[in-house]
């Protein structure tokens, strides 16, 4: 059994690690669009194309705001197998949601904002699974209700271009490649919006940094 010092040690190479591969496996350049980077709490909501995702864009967070961060990640991928389940729950401090037995008294809203309190930001991909397609699909109803719950989040959206193809669906072993992830301007829910104009908001602010 490892002390709880040479465990931390252990934690701390292999989170080095995994920065360092997702940002040479990705090649990704980092574009921030009227946002900066801030430990301000954050709800950053980006589409989904590759199982990387997640690990791509909290490794390109500065140190600062990326220990402040967690990416939220399907547990039906994320738990099966013994690394996939180390870097899940030692490594990158994912929150792991179980999209296969959603119920009432488990509703995965509730649990993020009990795991991040009044402390950590998230990561989530409100298109609910991965996409391969040109256009983002329709949002699920999760940001709106995040939003609701705490108005004081910032919501961030993200773009992420040309990730899919580094590690394509059906895949194990990644391919190098060079992909592109921005930041944009930080949005709230209004007072009064209604859950379907405000997710079709938060989907075009996703979709406008494309064309930035």
């Amino acid at each position: 059994m490892l002390d709880a010092l040479t465990r931390k040690t252990v934690q701390a190479s292999a989170r080095a690690l995994l920065v360092g591969f997702a940002r040479l496996i990705s090649g990704a350049s980092v574009r921030y669009i009227n946002c900066q980077p801030d430990t301000n709490q954050r709800i950053y909501f980006a589409n989904h194309t590759s199982h990387l995702d997640a690990i791509v864009i909290w490794a390109l967070l500065p140190p600062r705001v990326r220990v402040l961060t967690r990416p939220v990640a399907a547990r039906d991928y994320w738990d099966k197998g013994r690394l996939r389940r180390y870097l899940a729950n030692e490594v990158f401090p994912a929150l792991l949601i179980d999209r296969q037995n959603i119920k009432v008294h488990q509703s995965p809203v509730d649990m993020m904002l009990r795991e991040i309190g009044d402390k950590y930001s998230l990561i989530v991909f409100p298109e609910g699974h991965r996409n391969t397609g040109s256009e983002i699909d329709e949002f699920k109803s999760g940001l709106y209700y995040l939003a609701k719950k705490r108005p004081d989040l910032e919501l961030v959206p993200v773009h992420i271009d040309n990730l899919n193809r580094v590690l394509p669906r059906g895949e194990f072993l990644p391919v190098p490649l060079l992909s592109c992830v921005t930041f944009g301007a930080p949005i709230w829910l209004e007072a009064g919006e209604p859950k379907t104009k405000f997710l079709l908001r938060a989907r075009e602010a996703v979709r406008k940094l494309k064309e930035v």
